[in-house]
């Protein structure tokens, strides 16, 4: 059994974590690090939790977790791993960060969209970006992993088959994206109380949100080719959910059916990528509460334009969900362990 420390234990990521890892089979939590509620006892904070062993939560000690924990999760917010994951990377320990710290490749291009002083360059050469179907080589090798954000798994997973294969322009990809509140963290906000997200939707960031640098990377990466997304992200009235709908121009006319077949072959024995049948979207209630990414395609002819729909629940595929993914991959173990679930239905 290996032994797990969270930093950032009180945060929404990091209670998904505790839940799906309560019934892995290879990991088990021993260690809760939260700076602002340090001393207190995890289900005082959060009383669904009092089933659990009681955890006390700590103040973060790198000499102790070096010692006391074989893999850490870091659930913290933007600016904080950076500081802690290089005292880290030169031991045994397993490292997977769940913030944004990691992500971008570079220094320059980070500060430009956080607005914060980036990781060490030498620190950010060793972190492997963990889209799990798409990375797992990688992955399989590494010692530090920068989970993807909750938006760039949902547009990447659904956009790589499609701009891979030459099927679609690299220029003007238009992407959708709509999530629940519980994205946004924790902390309250003015925009995210009840009377503000309530029987309303808010775009917001628009043209400026973290993630466009991400999903363009990566894309880019893929064909070795500037890609380019037009990005707008909504927040909705609800708990959960994440989904993105995408258009894309298509090079070449292409039927539903025929990419239909291209995306199963391109995710043939993946099996947290559901390609849904012609006909039939995903909807956010299909995979609430699980590690699934349900993705349906659309061939719209008379316009010439690939519509790709992919929706994903933000606190597990988007965030705990593949970050255990993750560590399964790291350690040589099957990918869904502690995360076989049913998805929540109603």
């Amino acid at each position: 059994m290996k032994k797990v420390a969270i930093i950032g234990g009180t945060g929404y990521g990091a209670i998904e974590l505790i839940r799906l890892l309560h019934t892995h089979p290879h990991l088990e939590v021993t260690k809760v690090i939260s700076h602002s509620q340090s001393g207190e006892s995890l289900s005082s904070i959060y009383p669904h939790l009092l089933n659990l062993p009681i955890i006390q939560l700590e103040d973060l000690d790198i000499g102790s977790l070096k010692d006391e924990a074989d893999i850490i999760f870091l659930a913290t917010p933007a600016g904080v791993a950076k500081d802690i994951i290089p005292e880290l990377q030169n031991t045994s320990l397993q490292v997977i960060d769940l913030s944004g710290d990691f992500r971008l490749p570079v220094q320059t291009e980070y500060e430009e969209w956080y607005g914060k002083t980036a990781a060490p360059q030498k620190s950010l050469n060793q972190a492997v970006y963990g889209l799990s179907e798409i990375y797992k080589a990688d992955i399989e090798k590494a010692k530090i992993i920068s989970n993807p954000g909750c938006f760039p798994t949902s547009a990447l997973l659904g956009l790589l088959p499609a701009i891979e294969s030459g099927i679609i322009e690299p220029k003007g990809i238009v992407i959708d994206g709509k999530t629940g509140v519980s994205g946004a963290g924790r902390t309250p906000t003015a925009a995210t109380h009840f009377s503000e997200t309530n029987d309303n939707i808010t775009p917001y960031k628009i043209g400026k949100h973290q993630h466009i640098p991400e999903i363009e990377h990566y894309l880019s990466q893929a064909i070795n080719e500037k890609v380019t997304a037009a990005f707008t992200t909504h927040l909705i009235p609800v708990t959960r959910g994440l989904i993105c709908t995408m258009y894309a121009t298509m090079k070449q006319e292409l039927n539903t059916k025929k990419l239909i077949d291209l995306y199963q072959a391109y995710y043939k024995q993946k099996n947290f990528i559901r390609i849904l049948p012609e006909g039939k979207y995903p909807v956010t209630k299909a995979v609430q509460g699980s590690n699934f990414c349900d993705i349906g395609l659309y061939a719209d002819q008379r316009n010439g334009q690939l519509i790709i729909v992919s929706a994903i629940d933000n606190l597990v595929k988007g965030a705990a969900g593949q970050a255990i993914q993750n560590a399964n991959i790291m350690n040589g173990w099957n990918e869904d362990l502690g995360l076989n679930i049913v998805p929540i239905y109603p």
